[in-house]
């Protein structure tokens, strides 16, 4: 073909998609631009060209790729084609060839070939991206608890409620991060060995995910408690604080295991801490914000590659043997 003009565009198309769009996507993209290039080769030759045409090949066009039971992107790209086919360069009498419909198909492969095998996205960079700023905020958000229960100032611990509600979308980035990443590894064979660390990186990620929820959950009793001018001592921001800790070691853990302890000490002394406060204040603020603090602190063990159930056991026996230390000073 002597004009390949479409083979560029579909190529320049499918890779000036964002990294989070690739994969499954930038197929959608490759084959909606050949479907609207051969639909409006077809109706452009039979009706041809006006803006009454163009209104048609579009249509006909969009409702082709939804016919094909694919996404909204894959019916938007071939919208576009069809309506560049009837205005910059609609077929001549000599009739349809097929062979700007080729193009584009070519033009896609190549991308797909670029960004699956010779430049893949790198997974690891990726959803350690990702993960950065949701741990920060994470553990910015607990230091802001701890800093209004020590303050008892109910308008900072409301600021914090905010912002625990905001993470919500960094999450969301984090998770859709995994998604592509695991994608990456899966498809792109220069990436593949990244798999077992993708792995590690999505076991976390939805416990990270559980671990925002319980943060939230946990603003809001502390709200509540000051709120009320129900009485909560001191010692809660300590555990806070050190749920805070546990957070900001967790990245580093993800990447290497074998600093998982950086993580599970202080998440640990956390719930042994709010064990504690539990033991000597009963209000029912404290037993909100005692067991938002022991959810975490499991949701943040389970984040470093413990079992749920042998999380869970961990928090027990560390509020037990706070507990028992706690009973065996007052005898």
């Amino acid at each position: 073909h002597d004009q390949p003009f479409f083979a560029p565009v579909s190529a320049i198309i499918t890779l000036g998609l964002t990294i989070s769009q690739r994969g499954r996507r930038a197929v959608e993209i490759a084959i909606g631009v050949a479907v609207g290039i051969a639909v409006g080769d077809l109706l452009v030759l039979a009706i041809g060209v006006g803006p009454g045409q163009l209104t048609l090949v579009v249509m006909l066009a969009t409702a082709t790729a939804i016919f094909l039971g694919s996404g909204h992107m894959l019916a938007t790209q071939a919208a576009v084609s069809a309506a560049l086919v009837a205005t910059l360069q609609p077929p001549t009498e000599d009739g349809v060839t097929f062979a700007r419909f080729l193009d584009a198909l070519v033009g896609g492969g190549v991308a797909l070939v670029v960004n699956g095998l010779l430049l893949p996205a790198d997974p690891i960079a990726m959803v350690r991206r990702a993960a950065r700023p949701v741990l920060a905020e994470l553990s910015g958000t607990l230091d802001d608890v701890a800093q209004a229960i020590v303050e008892r100032d109910v308008e900072r611990a409301r600021r914090a409620l905010e912002r625990a509600r905001g993470i919500d979308e960094l999450s969301g980035r984090f998770a859709e991060a995994v998604s592509v990443s695991r994608e990456t590894t899966r498809y792109a064979p220069p990436r593949r060995r990244s798999r077992g660390r993708v792995e590690a990186y999505a076991d976390a990620a939805a416990q990270v995910d559980l671990a925002v929820r319980n943060v939230r959950v946990l603003a809001r009793g502390t709200v509540r408690a000051l709120d009320l001018e129900e009485n909560v001592p001191p010692e809660t921001a300590d555990a806070v604080r050190s749920l805070a800790a546990a957070v900001r070691a967790l990245g580093a853990a993800v990447e290497d295991p074998r600093q998982a302890g950086r993580v599970r000490d202080p998440a640990l002394g956390a719930a042994a801490t709010a064990t504690l406060v539990l033991e000597r204040t009963g209000n029912m603020s404290i037993n909100v914000i005692v067991g938002q603090i022991r959810s975490t602190a499991t949701d943040l063990l389970s984040s470093t590659g413990m079992e749920t159930d042998d999380a869970t056991e961990a928090v027990r026996q560390a509020a037990r043997e706070a507990a028992a230390a706690e009973s065996g000073v007052h005898h």
